[in-house]
């Protein structure tokens, strides 16, 4: 289920980048991976109950609709997913500065 958040350790999140903004970026950037995977995962869902044609007249309410929603809006947060998963070391970047990864973008999954 849903982890509270405490109060974050700034020591240990800087420990695996060697500096705490790089970590919040990467966990920044993680957070936005989840979102947009959860709002293209909903949307397909969603998109099932979409009328054929637009009348007002004729919307009604769809439990299984409603059940997807609430599904949703249950979820734990994405950015304490992220946080959660940079913590446990499974989130995986490449670093720019590094000369081995200086052709490659920064990769967060």
């Amino acid at each position: 289920m849903e982890e509270s958040f405490l109060p974050l350790d700034t020591e240990a999140m800087s420990k695996p980048t060697g500096n705490i903004y790089k970590s919040v970026a990467i966990i920044g950037a993680r957070a936005n991976q989840i979102t947009v995977n959860l709002k293209e995962e909903l949307s397909r869902k969603l998109a099932e109950f979409a009328p054929a044609h637009d009348n007002l007249d004729e919307i009604t309410e769809n439990r299984e609709q409603i059940e997807i929603s609430k599904f949703y809006e249950r979820q734990p947060k994405p950015s304490q997913d992220a946080v959660n998963a940079f913590m446990k070391e499974k989130v995986f970047w490449r670093n720019r500065d590094v000369a081995s990864d200086t052709n490659s973008p920064d990769l967060v999954y």
